[in-house]
């Protein structure tokens, strides 16, 4: 995404990918209660009929493309093998303009991306590529099962990395998308990742959306992040499993991985918790949580994060979670709290350690876009000021339930629920 980005932040900007560091505000928003990390993978793109007719000026909107990739030194063998064959994909544009009006709350996004078969795929997939694995960890600080979990949900070990052409989709994108300044920029680094011989064009394969093989990298991503990593000179996130890894950990080195310590822990809150603290944005030590009653859900002493926030995802009758700078480091890889808590509650579980053990609000209806929409305009009428309405549970909307809960009485854990927006509009 470059500052860094990824699949589930393009997938907020485009579709579904990688990119740099996102602002603790763009975290707060992405990471909205109930949200899940949206799939890169949706549609199929081999089922497209190829010989379907482009628009009329795709052509020439192609031809002016090619022109300046070469301006930009891309050589002409790489734009010929690279260009002659692109197609424009009405399906792309088609899962480009899709809004999904309902999201999955985040504990079934749980219940499948920790599924018990994805646990057992994991530890079987690192007892295959243990050597690989460990001689990463060493080299990245990266523990061997985080970078097999986020293998495990960025693309099912490699299962399920799309089936669409990347020079198709992008081209497609760069030509009609939503974000088409950034899928061009996209669509010359991936001329740049030809031109240098990384990948051959027909194995250039991933989403609609343009992140590419088992770690779901765009190309951008992959320029900056995609590490050789068994030594043949070439960075193949497609083929080469010491090539994934490598450029798993690599990522998220740099993206501000502490080796030792560990994403986060599972904890229970004390009676009468602030929940106003449970935002990223507010940061305290270990020290100072314990000092307030946070302890541990297994009852050992929690890690000792210097800087460390508690998230409730699901407010007050859902799990918590005490989480540090490798939590975030996880967000630089997808901008979803679900998403980051899958990658540690599975790495945990590969590893042996407990899952998730709190039970979720699994009886909680999740609201619609639509319905966030319409409770953020309800709030605003009560003179909670949480800003333009629109349909996002970012922190100023948390911000402003919150508030409305105090005033009427219940604990104000600021997640929105049907009841909550009952109230509110009568």
């Amino acid at each position: 995404m470059r500052r860094i980005l990824s699949t589930s932040m393009l997938l907020a900007l485009l579709a579904g990918c990688q990119s740099s560091p996102p602002s603790e505000a763009s975290v707060a928003n992405a990471a909205a209660e109930g949200a899940e990390a949206p799939a890169a993978h949706a549609g199929d793109g081999s089922r497209e009929h190829a010989a379907e007719a482009p628009p009329a000026d795709f052509s020439a909107w192609l031809a002016g493309f090619r022109r300046e990739a070469r301006a930009e030194g891309i050589s002409e063998a790489t734009l010929a093998r690279a260009l002659d064959a692109v197609r424009y994909r009405p399906r792309v544009i088609e899962l480009d303009r899709s809004q999904p009006e309902f999201v999955r709350p985040i504990w079934q996004y749980l219940d499948s991306a920790v599924s018990a078969r994805r646990v057992t795929q994991g530890r079987e997939k690192l007892a295959a590529h243990r050597d690989t694995a460990r001689r990463m960890e060493q080299r990245y600080g990266v523990p061997a099962e985080v970078i097999v979990a986020i293998w495990g949900i960025e693309s099912n070990y490699g299962g399920n990395f799309g089936d669409f052409a990347t020079l198709d989709a992008l081209a497609t994108l760069a030509y009609d998308g939503r974000r088409r300044d950034f899928a061009r920029g996209e669509l010359l680094a991936a001329l740049r990742i030809l031109d240098q011989g990384d990948i051959a064009p027909e194995r250039m394969i991933g989403s609609w959306a343009g992140a590419m093989g088992h770690t779901q990298f765009i190309p951008s991503s992959f320029e900056s992040y995609a590490v050789d990593g068994d030594g043949d000179g070439r960075r193949d996130i497609w083929g080469s499993i010491p090539d994934v890894m490598a450029s798993t950990a690599n990522y998220l080195a740099r993206a501000g991985w502490r080796s030792g310590e560990t994403w986060g822990v599972e904890v229970r809150l004390p009676e009468g918790f602030d929940h106003a603290q449970t935002e990223l944005a507010t940061r305290r030590s270990s020290r100072e949580w314990a000092a307030q009653g946070v302890r541990t859900a297994s009852g050992e002493p929690l890690p000792g994060f210097e800087q460390a926030s508690v998230i409730a995802p699901a407010g007050a009758r859902g799990p918590a979670f005490l989480v540090g700078p490798n939590y975030r480091a996880i967000l630089r890889y997808n901008n979803a709290t679900s998403y980051a808590l899958a990658v540690g509650s599975l790495a945990d579980e590969i590893a042996g350690r407990d899952g998730v053990v709190q039970g979720w609000p699994r009886d909680e209806q999740p609201l619609a876009r639509s319905q966030v929409r319409e409770m953020q305009q309800a709030l605003n009428a009560r003179g909670y000021d949480v800003g333009n309405p629109d349909g996002i549970m970012g922190p100023n909307t948390r911000r402003g339930l919150r508030a409305f809960q105090q005033a009427i009485g219940v604990t104000p854990d600021g997640f929105a629920t049907l009841r909550l927006l009952e109230r509110l509009q009568r």
